[in-house]
């Protein structure tokens, strides 16, 4: 049941996130595939007695924990969605969700690069063939994963954006933990075949490491960007500018003060200081920045030179 907007409030701060979002959906159904997968290769791996599968099997098992906090995510900020405790609604939520999940990222590439170095000084015997089976089970599975999970925010506005605010950082980490699942699989396959047809067993832990690496890579990217908007990061230079001119253009207005932040995926709020020697009324001011349709919280304070 969801919250509804109390009727003396003058306006709700909802913007949107009562609804459920696509990624949600997406979510669920790759948390069922890696669930049952995880299983699978953790089995396989402990059989074989391949590092490399166990670690793939053992990362999957770490993504369905984040997985699973990405859908309470999108759960908890659409559920609270009217809850007036928070001042600009529950985007916020969504990169607290992301954050969760990619130090999570982080924990278990660390758990991966310390068993793959004890795997140097003490290897056991793998079953080649069925673990090469297995971790091609395990690639094309992620693969369908990454497929569903793939979503827009990927590319055309990135440039647009220093610290890529605009994004669905919840469904970011998700993609990210299914891609580093897909990372670990193909490196586990190529670790076996250099094991079967060249002799190269070191190249099992080896690339255990060289998955972790990678893996604690992507997290950072993914902490870095969620940080930003926790922590109310001004928004980009080229959108702080947009806005400036779109005040500033008539000539009789100057923007004294400017703050710009990221409230929710692709949701901002803006303060304006305006100073002007014919001043408008605030309505006045907010039509003037009404074209960014990702500023959904605009507040205007007018004074004149």
């Amino acid at each position: 049941m969801q919250h509804q907007p109390l009727s003396d409030c003058k306006h709700v701060h909802s913007f949107g996130q009562d609804t459920v979002r696509p990624g949600e959906r997406r979510t669920w159904i790759v948390i069922g595939l890696t669930i049952v997968t995880m299983v699978v290769e953790i089995t396989a791996g402990l059989v074989y007695g391949s590092m490399a599968l166990l670690a793939d099997g053992l990362h999957m098992g770490s993504h369905a924990t984040a997985l699973g906090i990405t859908a309470f995510a999108y759960f908890y900020a659409r559920r609270y969605a009217y809850d007036r405790r928070f001042s600009f609604g529950t985007g916020k939520v969504n990169a607290l969700g992301g954050f969760t999940g990619a130090l999570l990222l982080a924990g278990f590439a660390l758990v991966m690069a310390v068993a793959s170095i004890d795997r140097f000084f003490h290897p056991v015997e793998i079953v080649l063939d069925s673990a090469i089976l297995v971790a091609c089970i395990g690639l094309v599975v992620n693969g369908v994963c990454a497929f569903i999970l793939r979503h827009e925010d990927h590319g055309h506005d990135h440039a647009h954006d220093n610290h890529h605010h605009h994004a669905d950082h919840n469904l970011h980490s998700a993609y990210l933990h299914v891609l580093a699942d897909a990372l670990t699989s193909l490196l586990a396959i190529f670790a076996l075949l250099g094991a079967k047809y060249f002799g190269l067993y070191w190249m099992d832990p080896a690339m255990g490491v060289i998955g972790a690496a990678l893996i604690t890579r992507w997290s950072w990217g993914l902490l870095r960007d969620t940080s930003g908007v926790l922590l109310d990061h001004q928004a980009s230079d080229r959108r702080c500018a947009k806005i400036r001119h779109a005040i500033e253009a008539s000539g009789h207005d100057r923007v004294s003060d400017l703050h710009v932040w990221a409230i929710g995926p692709n949701l901002y709020a803006a303060v304006i200081s305006v100073q002007s020697d014919n001043p408008q009324s605030c309505e006045h001011y907010r039509r003037l920045v009404a074209g960014d349709r990702a500023l959904a919280h605009v507040t205007v304070e007018v004074q004149r030179r």
